[in-house]
């Protein structure tokens, strides 16, 4: 077998997203700093490594399964800890599922659209967001991307190791973030089942051996993990009794659906309409949080879709293919988008970055599709609802480039009328200017949210792409709605407000600063109202300006005490951390993921994360904390802000509170540099 040259127009795609996705990337720092700390305790210690530990002492693993860790963790042992060495390799996966992309759509639909899918994948700003963090998010889109590809391989001559192929993916997608990989799952197994060439019991017999190698890849770890003896592994963290199947089932499963989530930041099940997490509806992902980081292309999608099927209803053989590609990218599509759109739990909008290839997918396929058919009217009227919808999006963001809403709608316009006049004209010249037209109207706005977004450095567990967006929130919001105070973090204490127009409820937990904004450096623009939790190079909108940055991290006190984001850590407090840190097995605890993160990232020494991420993790106990005390394997234990521990939802919440109690009543506070130390080797 002899491989194809790769085309120039491809190299040029894949060498532009990779400048795009590794411009300047160091800027956000370590990112999240909850992910990155697991990677160097990975890249310390093969056992945090294979557990996915948030330090090296294996207190306490992450809340999510490990794969995704494992590039990070593997970069770290290689060339050593740097916000390089932790974000390159998110970079690297969203410059090759830009590249799959296009070969599954180039294989039915042809080159030109493949090369759009990949340059509206590329552009997505949510996408550009999350393949330059570290979030599990990054592997899983890859992942999922791949497993489409391989049925749509499997569907063109029944092929078992294509079939195969897709359940590794499903299963190593199941080892970056659980249930969320099998989201597609049922809408490509009906295809499969229903459109396969081959026999009907030939198919159910192919897809239960997919499902054997999909239960297998995934479920090595998890059995393994249960099976190990619970006294000499780490917590499993995110759970309440130590167990990765509650884990999956529970908080980051149906929880997610039901928003029953036990042990999550909010706790118990949410209100009417969606409550703490925003409305549920099916105009949830157009809304003003959602709808500039996913929204852009997403009703033309809808529209290509249906024109698509539509137009392929009576084709031959390559028409039938074209057919079960529309169909496996569309249901992938739909069923993503009802699933986000209704679930009552825990849900941010960097989450979108899941329906980004479907949605790219689909207009690469049904506007090339179009063009060929000659289907103008139908395409320029894709075209005007297109800009028109793009201009309702930049509306949100009335002092973000102002110019640019009157620019893309004239030129959408414009371009519709150009392919409504190549209509009627022989002149191929024309009617690929409209077409370039077209295409560039369709993309500017979502290009210059990419481009606001790759200029702003992110930090912290909640990001959002672009601008900050008026009524946007945290998890939720009308457009327009103005912050006010009791708005502020889900079941924490009250917001700090905002006014109107400047973040929606609690005027948002923005996690997104403007590089070279701050003290020294020019001001924020109006309309980026966000409170800047990284700060890397000062904080835009009136945000204090805070230090941090590769060595140590996004600074900032980030929300409710350092849950949601890193803290500053001063170098008087690295200093202490490394004094005699071989001695001890952690260098210091302290309440919540985030806050440990931030302290063994900066010191590079194991710092235990009581209560996990949330600080509502039943672990330790305050028993094995007093017993590890005793036995002079914790240095240190740090002070925590208000909140830490406090969480609602989670039977391990008063375990945190009775051990800073513990320690306040027998142990001395030093204060050292800007943060309270207790030396829990010196008793008072």
């Amino acid at each position: 077998m002899t491989l194809r040259r790769p085309s120039p127009a491809l190299l040029a795609l894949l060498a532009a997203t990779a400048v795009l996705y590794l411009w300047d990337l160091s800027a956000s720092g370590y990112a999240n700093q909850f992910y990155s700390a697991a990677a160097q305790a990975g890249g310390t210690s093969w056992k945090a490594f294979f557990f996915g530990s948030s330090d090296a002492g294996n207190a306490i693993t992450v809340d999510k399964p490990p794969a995704a860790l494992w590039p990070m963790g593997l970069a770290v042992r290689l060339f050593g800890l740097s916000s390089w060495a932790i974000l390159v390799p998110e970079a690297l996966m969203g410059v090759a599922t830009v590249g799959v992309l296009y070969g599954a759509v180039r294989r039915s639909f042809g080159r030109a659209a493949g090369l759009l899918a990949g340059a509206v994948l590329a552009l997505t700003p949510v996408a550009a967001l999350m393949f330059r963090f570290n979030n599990p998010d990054a592997l899983l889109c890859l992942l999922t991307v791949c497993a489409v590809a391989c049925v749509l391989r499997a569907l063109e001559g029944a092929r078992t190791s294509w079939l195969l192929a897709a359940g590794l993916c499903f299963g190593l997608g199941f080892l970056t973030k659980t249930l969320q990989a099998w989201l597609v799952l049922p809408p490509l197994a009906l295809l499969y089942a229903v459109c396969a060439p081959a026999r009907p019991l030939r198919r159910l017999g192919q897809l239960l051996l997919a499902g054997l190698v999909m239960v297998v890849s995934g479920g090595w770890w998890v059995a393994v993990v249960e099976l190990w003896p619970a006294a000499s592994r780490p917590y499993v963290g995110g759970s309440q009794h130590n167990s990765f199947l509650e884990l999956t089932f529970g908080y980051n499963g149906l929880g997610r659906i039901n928003g029953n989530e036990t042990g999550s930041v909010g706790g118990g099940p949410a209100g009417p309409g969606g409550g703490r997490w925003g409305e549920t509806g099916i105009t949830r992902l157009f809304g003003s949080d959602m709808g500039g980081q996913i929204a852009w292309l997403l009703p033309a999608a809808f529209v290509l879709l249906v024109a698509g099927l539509w137009l392929t209803r009576r084709a031959g053989d390559e028409g039938r293919a074209r057919r079960r590609a529309l169909l496996a990218w569309g249901g992938s599509l739909l069923m993503t988008f009802l699933i986000f759109s209704f679930m009552s739990g825990i849900f941010h909008q960097y989450y979108n970055v899941a329906l980004a290839p479907y949605v790219a997918a689909l207009a690469g396929a049904g506007a090339v599709l179009l063009w060929e058919r000659r289907a103008t009217v139908l395409l320029a009227g894709v075209v005007v609802l297109t800009v028109v919808w793009a201009h309702v999006l930049l509306r949100r963001t009335p002092h973000w480039l102002p110019w640019l809403k009157w620019a893309v709608l004239a030129g959408g316009l414009v371009a519709a009328a150009l392919l409504l006049l190549a209509r009627r004209r022989t002149d191929r010249v024309s009617a690929r200017v409209a077409g370039a037209l077209a295409v560039a109207s369709a993309l500017a706005a979502p290009l210059a949210y990419t481009l606001n977004t790759v200029d702003t450095a992110h930090g912290g567990s909640i990001v959002t792409a672009g601008p900050a967006v008026r009524g946007g929130g945290f998890g939720g919001g009308k457009a327009g709605r103005a912050g006010r105070p009791g708005d502020g973090f889900p079941g924490g204490p009250p917001g700090a407000g905002g006014p109107a127009g400047c973040g929606g409820p609690g005027g948002g937990w923005g996690s997104g600063v403007r590089k070279g904004a701050g003290p020294g450096g020019r001001a924020g623009a109006q309309g980026d109202c966000r409170p800047g939790q990284d700060g890397r190079r000062g904080a835009g909108g009136g945000a204090k300006a805070l230090p941090g940055g590769p060595e140590g991290g996004p600074g900032g006190p980030g929300g409710m005490g350092g849950l949601l984001g890193g803290r500053r850590v001063s170098a008087q407090a690295v200093v202490a951390l490394k004094r005699d840190a071989g001695s001890y097995t952690w260098a210091a605890a302290a309440v919540g993921s985030q806050n440990a993160a931030s302290f063994q990232l900066a010191a590079e020494r194991p710092v235990m994360a009581v209560g996990g991420f949330n600080g509502s993790d039943p672990s330790p106990t305050v028993e094995r904390f007093r017993a590890l005390v005793e036995d002079k394997e914790i240095h240190y234990f740090v002070a925590s802000g208000e909140g830490a521990g406090r969480q609602r939802g989670g039977t391990g919440r008063g375990y945190a509170v009775e051990i800073t109690s513990w320690v306040e009543a027998h142990f001395t506070a030093t204060t050292v540099g800007d943060v309270v130390l207790y030396d829990l080797t010196a008793p008072r």
